[in-house]
């Protein structure tokens, strides 16, 4: 999964909620109920199945709240919102709900995301290289690192030429620790993905890496 802090769906430290599936919604730590469900404005009526303008049935709360903008604003191109705030709310619910395997290791997902890196790219990397590699804001992964680095999971070493520079790896136990979080995490996935089928899936997983390629690329121009 892609890392969690800044344009990441990946994870950010939110408080705990249920599982998929295992009863009420969960909300975002320091919104209202409303305020998470709409991702973007108005309290929420109960969602119907009644469709949207150019959609199939929409049964969500985003729906709702697109519904309430149009009865609002009927001339407003609400389409936007449609994906956007369904984003939003995805990455909320999966945010809160978090991650089974990565919970009983006592990681968070940011954590697992710092170890993953360093995994996956097979050397060292800088404090800077990972705050890139994960979204993160430096202050945020030098915090994370301090913890890891207490664990036994992560290593720094001093760069010879630059005394400022830190150069950091993962441990054995850090190694051996992502290793047999990776498949049962990728599976947790799975599960959490399991009402969606197959080809659907390939065709949103298509889909969101056309939107992250464009965002990736132009975030800079929207920003200024």
């Amino acid at each position: 999964m892609t890392p969690t802090e800044g344009p990441s769906p990946t994870g950010s430290d939110t408080g705990r909620a249920p599982q998929p599936g295992a009863g009420a919604e969960p909300v975002a730590e320091g919104r209202t109920a409303d305020e998470e469900a709409t991702a973007g404005g108005g309290a929420v009526e109960d969602a119907s199945d009644e469709a949207l303008p150019g959609g199939g049935p929409r049964g969500d709360t985003v729906a709702a709240v697109v519904r309430q903008w149009q009865a609002v604003h009927p001339g407003l191109d609400t389409g936007p919102m449609e994906i956007i705030g369904r984003i939003n709310r995805c990455a909320a619910l999966l945010q809160q709900a978090e991650d089974a395997p990565l919970r009983r290791a006592g990681l968070s997902r940011p954590e697992f995301d710092l170890l993953g890196a360093l995994r996956r790219t097979g050397h060292e990397l800088t404090p800077g290289d990972l705050a890139r590699e994960t979204f993160s804001s430096g202050a945020a992964v030098t915090k994370r690192l301090k913890q890891l680095t207490e664990r036994g999971l992560v290593e720094r070493r001093g760069d010879t030429r630059d005394r400022r520079v830190v150069h950091l790896r993962l441990t054995d136990a850090g190694r051996d620790l992502v290793d047999a979080i990776l498949p049962v995490q990728l599976a947790y996935e799975t599960a959490v993905l399991s009402g969606v089928d197959g080809p659907e899936q390939g065709e949103l997983a298509a889909l969101l890496g056309e939107l992250l390629s464009q965002l990736e690329g132009r975030l800079g121009v929207l920003r200024a």
